[in-house]
């Protein structure tokens, strides 16, 4: 028996020959040494072991009723046989014949479970098929670059052998003809498989149809290749609709082959709305030629719909065409997608920061490419970063719109100046609760504060209105300011849950104060963690700044993994408790 110590070292290769002579088959979790002529194969179970044809995925291995393991020898002894078998009795192109038994692993494997193992494997497959006829559709399928799980409702329901179906094998020829790797001809047949039932000729005028429209055989592969509708109904004119349009704003066949992505989908129609809708706006042909050559994916992303939806985006807001048209001739250098997450993301900071509608929608219309330009950070970091409250934050939008570029993430915000009002607002509040003027804890209140005097006058009448005494309070916020940088409804959904629902009296919270200044997630976790092991007598009784103060790699450390079960428990109750 051979150990591998090192598997992390040699976890990148796919081949490994020794030359040893070994009886027995050593495994290390995974990884086996397979013994085959005096050589020995090294490969991983969970991933299939890859040769070199192509890119294509070639073999697999598998095994048998009794667990065996079949070799790289035998995987193309059965492949040399569904080869012979396809191509000699089934009558098939000897080019199908092997693109069929070199492609169609998972077929392959299936074939190797059925046969026994009294003769050679090339052998026992031939028998095989010599008496169990096989549906030659999935491994044609297969080969075509479909999985199992997506031709499974393709296949003919009246047929088995692929001769029975001359016009698909047609039309899959006439595309293996013209440049169309088999291996993504399935694409086409899953999307559009319509295109397999033309008649003599339809597909290849089809073709030679979009060749003309952008004179590159090349680029008529990577078109049908990522959108096969192209080949049925209108498609090829649409796709002539919108080259023509593009003609006339002084873009040439070569920039749609410069910038086209084959991983992206491409619909003639939204596209061809897009370019409409932007001569509505306004735009002249030298505005749409200039804005597509310097932004592209504005009509190749997503076939144009993301800036569709920013016209539409904007309209909803009361922009003016001029205002749409400003926007878009001075687009970021960005890709559409991200312009349209930032306008989403720039939406909600302002929603949640509680800026007016009016307001909202005035810099929409006004000031959309700083909007859709920057990723602004999350609203509670820009407050703390700024420390200021929400209200002095929308004024300063307001006043000067150019301020959202400094709130962008990875950018450090240089925490503003505190207001004089404010400010002496603040120390009125202060001094009435008691606070020495110019003292360190009022200097430290100050600091640590957030919001209007109303506000926290409004908070601190909460804690009072829950049963703590109002000089509990001030020595409450002497010792943890924080806790009233928090809403009125806070407030009062951790007292209720701490008091009313853990049982922890007032006194307890009133001597550790900064409860309330944690995340109601977390104290529902620790807490209800700490309940779990007390009642299955697993920990004594701890005060509640000891179960919430620590971090939780050492919460877990050293009272969750008491119960031989704690850690189990304690990330369940996590998923329950925090929000996806």
């Amino acid at each position: 028996m051979y150990h591998i110590k090192n598997i992390k070292k040699l976890s990148f290769l796919r081949w490994v020959f020794v030359d040893l002579s070994l009886k027995s088959v050593c495994s290390n979790g995974s990884f086996y040494l397979v013994k085959k002529d005096e050589s020995f194969r090294f490969f991983s179970t969970k991933s299939a072991c890859r040769t070199k044809n192509g890119d294509k995925l070639k073999e697999l291995f598998a095994s048998d009723e009794n667990g065996n393991l079949w070799s790289h020898f035998d995987c193309r002894a059965a492949q040399d046989a569904l080869l012979e078998y396809l191509h000699s009795t089934r009558s098939l192109q000897f080019m199908d014949a092997e693109n069929i038994s070199q492609n169609s692993p998972m077929f392959l494997v299936k074939l190797l479970k059925g046969v026994e193992g009294k003769e050679s494997v090339g052998q026992s497959v031939s028998r095989f098929l010599r008496y169990h006829p096989i549906n030659e559709f999935e491994p044609f399928f297969e080969s075509m670059g479909l999985d199992p799980c997506e031709f499974k409702t393709l296949l003919p329901r009246n047929l088995m052998f692929l001769s029975d179906d001359n016009v698909l094998l047609e039309n899959y020829h006439v595309l293996c003809q013209y440049g169309f790797a088999p291996n993504k001809i399935g694409k086409i047949y899953k999307e559009v498989n319509e295109v397999f039932r033309y008649k003599d000729g339809v597909l290849l005028s089809r073709l030679h149809d979009l060749k003309n429209v952008f004179l590159d055989q090349p680029m008529v592969i990577k078109l049908v290749g990522s959108c096969p509708s192209v080949l049925i109904g209108n498609g090829v004119n649409d796709v002539l609709n919108v080259v023509m349009e593009l003609k006339a704003y002084g873009i040439e066949n070569g920039w749609f082959i410069e910038h086209f992505c084959e991983e992206d989908s491409y619909d003639s129609k939204h596209m061809l709305e897009l370019l409409c809708l932007l001569k509505k706006i306004g735009c002249t042909n030298e505005h749409i030629g200039g804005l597509l050559h310097k932004h592209p994916t504005i009509l190749l992303q997503h076939s144009g719909i993301p800036a569709t939806s920013i016209i539409g985006f904007l309209l909803k807001f009361g922009a003016s065409k001029n205002d749409i048209l400003s926007s878009f001739l001075q687009f970021p250098e960005i890709t559409i997608q991200e312009y349209v997450s930032y306008l989403r993301r720039s939406y909600n900071f302002l929603s949640k920061i509680e800026m007016d509608v009016d307001s909202i929608a005035k810099l929409f219309c006004v000031h959309p490419h700083i909007l859709g330009s920057c990723p602004l950070k999350g609203v509670r970091t820009a407050l703390n970063c700024l420390n200021a409250g929400k209200r002095r934050l929308c004024e300063i939008i307001k006043n000067n719109p150019q301020e959202l570029k400094n709130f962008a993430m990875g950018l450090k915000v240089t925490p503003l100046p505190p207001s004089k009002d404010c400010t002496s607002e603040k120390i009125k509040f202060l001094l009435n609760l008691g606070f020495d003027e110019n003292s360190s804890e009022m200097k430290r209140a100050l600091k640590r504060f957030r919001g209007r005097a109303v506000e926290l006058q409004e908070r601190f009448d909460c804690l009072v209105n829950a049963g703590f005494d109002q000089k509990e309070v001030v020595e409450m916020l002497k010792s943890s300011p924080q806790v009233v940088n928090q809403s009125k409804e806070v407030l009062e959904m951790k007292i209720d849950f701490l008091v009313n629902h853990l049982g922890y009296p007032l006194s307890c919270l009133s001597g550790y104060p900064s409860s309330l200044s944690y995340a109601i997630e977390k104290v529902k976790l620790r807490c209800t963690v700490y309940n779990w092991l007390r009642e299955q007598g697993a920990t004594n009784s701890m005060a509640l700044s000891t179960i919430l103060a620590c971090s939780e790699k050492r919460f877990i450390r050293g009272k969750v993994s008491r119960h031989p079960k704690g850690i189990e428990v304690y990330e369940r109750l996590k998923k329950q408790i925090y929000p996806d």
